[in-house]
């Protein structure tokens, strides 16, 4: 007797999915997905190198333009720029800020989201940082600022004030450094890597180019989502201002104590 087509083993089984013919046509499709499933997978981590690449390359032309001192209609010396093209331009860079992601088992690496530098991390030149410097009136204070330089033999930066590019340079040492993120965590995936409820960091006050210490109010919940941070504010009852959005970009932790 001859052996019975696909077609004759399907009527066979009739509805009953857990026969051999449709376990094995099951299989096959699982098979078939996850294949498909991988190749689109690889072709958009290539795609993200790539783009990471070109941002890359556009960086390392406005840092030697910078150091030319020639500069775009897309990028005028700071010292010039509106307040609010200065904003704009902290705004589109927190929301370009890639998104780690990562394989299956897979950590976060550092700098990913609230995951610190490694201990000997050493900030690229033209990279944003939170700095402290001393102001005029001879407090110090956390700026957002942007790496200059680093000497080896001294472990200091030349850092320049984001708003005042050209007339405010700082020579500071590393523990006066914090690099901010070079990747937004995803809260779905790897919330470990995001700072927790009521946790002390400094935060970029919005509108401004300065860190204030805060407490996390919310993390984010999705991957697009910002922070929700309480700053510390003596004008209200309670010590800390109304909760206010603060991207992951310009949230980085705080290691002074909190005040009492």
């Amino acid at each position: 007797k001859p052996p019975k087509t696909k077609e004759e083993e399907a009527e066979d089984a009739g509805a009953n999915p857990s026969s051999p013919y449709y376990r094995t046509k099951l299989r096959g499709l699982y098979t078939t997905a996850k294949a498909d499933a991988e190749a689109e997978c690889s072709i958009l981590r290539h795609s993200l190198d790539k783009i990471a690449e070109i941002k890359s390359l556009l960086e390392e032309r406005r840092i030697a333009a910078k150091m030319a001192g020639v500069y775009s209609d897309s990028d005028p010396p700071r010292k010039t720029m509106r307040r609010g093209v200065l904003m704009t331009l902290l705004q589109q860079s927190a929301m370009t800020l890639p998104l780690w992601i990562g394989k299956p088992g897979e950590s976060p690496p550092p700098l990913c989201g609230a995951t610190p530098a490694s201990s000997d991390y050493v900030a690229k030149q033209g990279d944003k940082v939170a700095a402290r410097v001393k102001a005029v009136d001879g407090d110090e204070q956390w700026i957002l600022a942007e790496v200059v330089s680093y000497n080896h033999s001294t472990n200091k930066y030349e850092v320049d004030d984001i708003d005042e590019e050209g007339k405010e340079r700082h020579t500071l040492s590393r523990r006066r450094i914090i690099p901010l993120p070079q990747w937004k965590a995803n809260p779905e995936t790897d919330p470990e890597a995001l700072f927790s409820k009521d946790q002390l960091v400094l935060a970029l006050y919005p509108q401004t180019t300065c860190f204030y210490r805060a407490l996390i109010h919310t993390p984010p919940h999705r991957p697009q989502d910002d922070y929700s941070v309480l700053f510390e504010d003596t004008s209200y009852a309670d010590g800390y201002s109304p909760p206010l959005n603060v991207a992951q970009r310009y949230v980085v932790a705080c290691k002074e104590n909190k005040k009492k």
